[in-house]
C-alpha cells in the first residue's frame, strides 16, 4: 500500500539547496524532525530527492509517494576507502574486486599468514558454541542456524590485537573506537551458518539498548585465517556472489546509509564445510563509538 506525502515547494527548494551544498542527508532528516515531521516521512522525502538526483530524473516539487511496505535502499558513496590499494599504518591492502549493490569488496593481504596463525592459537582456548540473539528474550542462545564455535577479543585487548584493530580501521575508514571487539569463528567439517543479516533489526526490543549506546552496525569485514580444502564460501544469495576463503584475504560489505536505511541485499551465509575446517575473524563497525553492555 502506498500513500502520497505532500509538502511545500519551499521545503523542496531547501532540501535541494542543501544537498547541492553537500549537506549530510541525515542532518536534513533531523532538522525536518525538529520541525515536527515524523522520521519515516522525513526519510521518504529526502530519499526521493537522492534517488531522483542519482537517476537523472526531476526532483520532487511538492509531493512524493510513500510505500508503506518498503522503501528502496539508497546507495551512497561507500565508507570503504577508494582505489585499487589501500594504505594502512603498516601495510598495503589490495582491492581485488568491488560490487555496488550491495556495497561489497574482496580484499587481499589484510593479515599475514603469521598473524592468522597467531589469532587462531590465541582464540582456541576461549572458544564456545556460537549463539544468536533470541528475539523474544534478548538472550544469547545456541541455535541450529549456526554450527560454529566462537569467541571475542576486547577492542585493543593487547598490543597484537590493537595493531589488527587499527589496520582494519584504516581500511574501513572509520575510527577504531567504532569497532566491536574482533570475533573469531571456527567452523569444523560439516558446519555452516544460515542466511542472516549483520545489522541490528530496530523493531527487535532486544536491540534497543545497543542501538541507543552505539548506533547501528554499518559494515562488516570477514577475514579468512586459513585456506579451506572444500566449501566454506561466504555466500550473498541476493547479489549472486560467492567468496572463497583464502588465508589473509577478506570480504567487506556495507548495509546502513546516512538515513539509517538497511540494505537487505547484504543477506549472507557461510556455506557447508565439505572438507577441512574454516577460521575467520569478523569485525563489525558502528555509527559511533562502540559501548559494550558490560560497561556500566
Amino acid at each position: 500500500m502506498s500513500s502520497v506525502i505532500r509538502f511545500s515547494p519551499d521545503l523542496s527548494s531547501w532540501i535541494l539547496h542543501n544537498l547541492n551544498q553537500g549537506c549530510d542527508p541525515a542532518a536534513l532528516i533531523q532538522e525536518m524532525q525538529a520541525q515536527q515531521m515524523t522520521a519515516p516521512v522525513a526519510q521518504t522525502i529526502v530519499a526521493a530527492f537522492i534517488a531522483a538526483r542519482q537517476s537523472g530524473r526531476p526532483t520532487p516539487v511538492d509531493s512524493v509517494e510513500m510505500d508503506e511496505q518498503a522503501q528502496p535502499y539508497i546507495y551512497e558513496t561507500p565508507i570503504l576507502r577508494p582505489g585499487a590499494t589501500i594504505q594502512t599504518a603498516d601495510r598495503f591492502v589490495r582491492v581485488a574486486a568491488r560490487a555496488e549493490r550491495p556495497m561489497l569488496a574482496v580484499l587481499e593481504n589484510v593479515f599475514s599468514a603469521e598473524e592468522c596463525e597467531t589469532l587462531i592459537a590465541m582464540a582456541k582456548p576461549r572458544l564456545t558454541p556460537s549463539t544468536l540473539v533470541d528475539p523474544q528474550t534478548g538472550m544469547n542462545v545456541i541455535s541450529g542456524q549456526r554450527s560454529s564455535f566462537g569467541m571475542f577479543f576486547r577492542l585493543a585487548e593487547n598490543p597484537f590485537i590493537a595493531r589488527l584493530d587499527r589496520r582494519i580501521s584504516d581500511v574501513i575508514n572509520l575510527p577504531m573506537e567504532n569497532g566491536e571487539g574482533l570475533q573469531i569463528l571456527y567452523y569444523p567439517t560439516g558446519a555452516q551458518s544460515a542466511p542472516h543479516f549483520d545489522f541490528l533489526v530496530p523493531s527487535n526490543a532486544a536491540n534497543h539498548a545497543s542501538l541507543q549506546r552505539s548506533g547501528q552496525r554499518v559494515s562488516t569485514m570477514v577475514t579468512y585465517l586459513n585456506n579451506v580444502a572444500s566449501g566454506g564460501e561466504t555466500v550473498f544469495p541476493e547479489a549472486g556472489w560467492r567468496v572463497s576463503p583464502q588465508q589473509g584475504n577478506a570480504v567487506y560489505f556495507e548495509y546502513c546509509n546516512s538515513m539509517n536505511q538497511l540494505d537487505h541485499a547484504s543477506l549472507h551465509a557461510s556455506s557447508l564445510i565439505v572438507e577441512g575446517e574454516k577460521w575467520v575473524a569478523t569485525k563489525w563497525m558502528r555509527q559511533r563509538r562502540f559501548i559494550s553492555a558490560d560497561v556500566s
